[in-house]
């Protein structure tokens, strides 16, 4: 693991040491809350990044400072070479913490083999506990393939293994304690996640969204939660459960942000940089890696002028609570979580 300091730091004094890299904007589900049933508006495939092209992107972000990297999607694991991927990142001079967000349908085939690769952990997208309403959230009958894939998790050592919720209003609401209970069982660190503005379908709603004090307020009718001391740079605030060492965390993007101490930038499956999730502008990585009057070295230099530019470019914080915020134009799938 890279123990260098940052040179990605933005004009608020904040170090960025975290990429969140998108394999691909392809998912085999269909979660409500972040496209329709019938979406199809994918990234063409000339334009998604080549494996070598993000060994070289990766090359230059870790040489100015990145030490952890989260493979994302849309769904990572749909991306045949995934598990090259991986290996490729863990081979590089100064390898990086190396974690995936999955919806865990090809978890259980390819567990073992990614943690041969070098994965250190994985965080599994699940809504619900109950089929019926998997197949309604979703539009897929595949929460067998979910747990499966959290049980290969668990049995192959990717640890921790994070379990990340997102609650509606009047669809899962009421599976805050179910899922908590379920999670400390399993071992599971469950997390919930505010749902943000960043669905394709324009669904999002902040007068009738889960806030975290509501989450909060139904995890305690069954639980004492105390706060973890400590935060850091860590997106979800984290709680004992009954004294610990057990804990629940909350993702409370919209209610409670955390920007200030944001140390993440985004890489997407076509390679556009993004310094913020909420951002609206874009850095072009990809038509530098393309450009024939580049040599490898001109390449290189020009990732790294790109990627410090972005970082300076940075704002305060993602304005999602000012009247003037503009949801993204590309929702989560096609930015990567």
């Amino acid at each position: 693991m890279s123990t260098h300091e940052t040179r990605l730091v933005d004009t608020f004094g904040r170090g960025h040491r975290d990429l969140r890299v998108s394999l691909t904007d392809r998912c085999s589900l269909r979660c409500t809350y972040c496209m329709p049933a019938d979406f199809a508006d994918w990234i063409p495939s000339a334009e998604l990044l080549t494996t070598d092209e993000l060994m070289t992107v990766l090359e230059v972000a870790i040489d100015e400072g990145i030490d952890e990297v989260r493979l994302t999607g849309g769904e990572p694991l749909l991306r045949p070479d995934a598990v090259d991927v991986v290996r490729r990142i863990n081979a590089l001079p100064r390898p990086p913490r190396v974690s995936i967000t999955t919806n865990g349908l090809r978890l259980a085939a390819q567990a073992g083999a990614l943690r041969d690769a070098g994965l250190e952990r994985v965080n599994i997208s699940l809504d619900t506990l109950d089929r019926e309403r998997f197949k309604k959230m979703t539009h897929r009958d595949r929460l067998d393939d979910v747990l499966a894939g959290l049980a290969a998790a668990k049995a192959a050592g990717l640890a921790p293994v994070k379990v990340n919720a997102v609650l509606m209003p009047g669809v899962n609401d009421d599976e805050a304690v179910p899922m908590l209970r379920r999670a400390l069982d399993e071992g599971w660190r469950l997390r919930f996640i505010e749902q943000m503005p960043l669905d394709a379908g324009g669904l999002w709603n902040r007068a009738s969204m889960i806030s975290a004090e509501q989450i909060l307020e139904n995890l305690s009718t069954a639980f004492d939660l105390t706060p973890v001391p400590v935060r850091g740079s860590a997106p979800a605030e984290e709680f004992f459960v009954n004294g610990g060492p057990e804990t629940v965390g909350i993702i409370a993007s919209v209610t409670r942000p955390f920007c200030g101490n944001c140390d993440r930038m985004r890489l997407t499956a076509d390679g556009q940089l993004r310094n913020c999730l909420f951002a609206r502008d874009e850095t072009d990585l990809r038509a530098i890696l393309r450009d024939p009057d580049f040599d490898h070295s001109q390449v290189l230099d020009g990732i790294r002028e790109r990627l410090h530019l972005s970082v300076a470019a940075k704002l305060p914080g993602h304005g999602i609570n000012d009247p003037a915020f503009i949801q993204p134009p590309r929702p989560m799938s096609a930015i990567g979580g």
